[in-house]
């Protein structure tokens, strides 16, 4: 009977290992920058925006697999892959890119979490619980798991996140969903005339597919398939982990969507703040929906705090090509000090909707360089040898690199419109 539980527990820890480095990139992937945007599309929209997550979704899966099959099949990581083969400043400008990116959304994640929370503590004690203290709360919490911890229990703390997470949000879509018409409209491509405080229409086109056509997904995925100790052998396992994830990421964005649309949309109202969901939803879909919203954005926040703020380090020890060690004091350093950016928001009382909005867009824009650098490395013969891209590849490669090209230049024009 003991030997039974053994095998039946080693076997279910199996079959979620499989999964452990799509668990991580959704963990990365929806956080409160993709709750924030879904929530005011939605808002705002309603589902007829419901066509980018299709789109970015589609995208996101193609180019976590081509990623994860150029490691499987060469050994690299993309950065060093770029580092080697096209130019050391080529990956040290994704370094950059993606730190700036990443320390933008420590800012509003913390910001919203801490929000979120201090709405729901007003329904506990008169005038609630201070957003400051919360901060510090998960910052802590996040920073001791990170100095006590290892990347495997990081990837089995993200896992139990996660499935509170995505429960959180497909059981408030049944409460709170629109229209099933609604739902089918918003699978049409158009972009609404529609502007209102958190920008045109452009920006949060640009900021729903920054937030899930995220560069730091395919640079991370090579180094967690790398550390999977997968090969080219694994090619089937790679690719169905990669539609686990991708399917996940649209299931959980487009309930969040619809949670807004079902509700917020119907009633005319507008997001400025991400805790305006909680006291707005409360007499509207009630306490529960509600609440379980509230436990949905928190776990979001948590879930991609850990990758945020490991994302500098990880990207420092691949490019360097160095063993992963976070128990080092400079990477303790780092991580601590990123972690203090999520103090900023609650104590300048920043806009966290504001700052994530901006932060998603603007990771929109490094995306055409994430396509080419791929396009270019599994064009190469001597790299890929017989699984060097085909024609559909390069075609799909082509119409993404196209539709890249165009969420750069819709994040820009958003951004200057939101400046003027």
């Amino acid at each position: 009977m003991v030997h039974n539980k053994k095998s039946w527990r080693s076997k279910l820890s199996n079959y979620i290992a499989l999964f452990l480095p799509g668990i991580f990139l959704l963990g990365l992937n929806i956080g409160t920058g993709s709750v924030t945007a879904m929530a005011n599309a939605g808002a705002v929209y309603g589902m007829s925006l419901l066509w980018t997550i299709v789109a970015s979704c589609l995208t996101t899966y193609f180019m976590i697999n081509l990623y994860g099959k150029y490691t499987l099949v060469t050994g690299e990581t993309a950065l060093q892959a770029f580092k080697n083969h096209i130019h050391p400043g080529f990956g040290i400008f994704f370094i950059i890119a993606l730190t700036v990116g990443v320390c933008g959304s420590v800012m509003g994640v913390m910001g919203i979490v801490a929000d979120i929370c201090y709405e729901w503590s007003k329904s506990v004690i008169t005038g609630g619980i201070s957003p400051i203290y919360f901060a510090l709360f998960f910052i802590s919490l996040v920073y001791y798991i990170f100095w006590n911890g290892k990347t495997q229990f990081f990837e089995r703390a993200l896992a139990v996140i996660v499935a509170i997470m995505s429960a959180s949000f497909l059981i408030n879509f049944f409460i709170m969903m629109p229209p099933p018409i609604a739902i089918l409209k918003g699978l049409i491509p158009n972009v609404p005339e529609t502007i209102n405080e958190s920008g045109s229409p452009l920006l949060v086109i640009a900021s729903l597919i920054g937030t899930t056509v995220f560069s730091g997904l395919f640079i991370i995925r090579t180094t967690l398939v790398k550390e999977a100790g997968w090969t080219v052998g694994d090619l089937k396992k790679q690719k169905n982990d990669a539609s686990f994830s991708a399917t996940l990421m649209f299931l959980i964005s487009g309930s969040i969507m619809a949670a807004a649309a079902g509700t917020l949309y119907k009633e005319g109202i507008q997001l400025s703040e991400a805790s305006q969901m909680i006291e707005l939803l409360e007499p509207l879909a009630g306490g529960l929906a509600s609440s379980i919203f509230a436990i949905g954005i928190i776990a979001a926040g948590v879930s991609s705090q850990f990758p945020n703020i490991l994302m500098l380090p990880w990207l420092i020890c691949d490019y360097n090509e160095s063993e992963r060690d976070m128990s080092l004091p400079k990477y303790r350093i780092i991580v601590f000090l990123i972690s203090l950016l999520g103090l900023v928001v609650p104590i300048f009382n920043g806009r966290p909707v504001f700052v994530m909005i901006l932060s998603q867009a603007l990771n929109a824009i490094i995306l055409p360089l994430t396509v080419l650098g791929i396009f270019y490395l599994v064009n190469r013969k001597d790299l890929m040898g017989v699984y060097k891209a085909g024609i559909k590849s390069n075609i799909i490669l082509t119409v993404i690199l196209i539709f890249a090209i165009f969420t750069s230049i819709t994040g820009i024009k958003g951004v200057i419109e939101l400046i003027k």
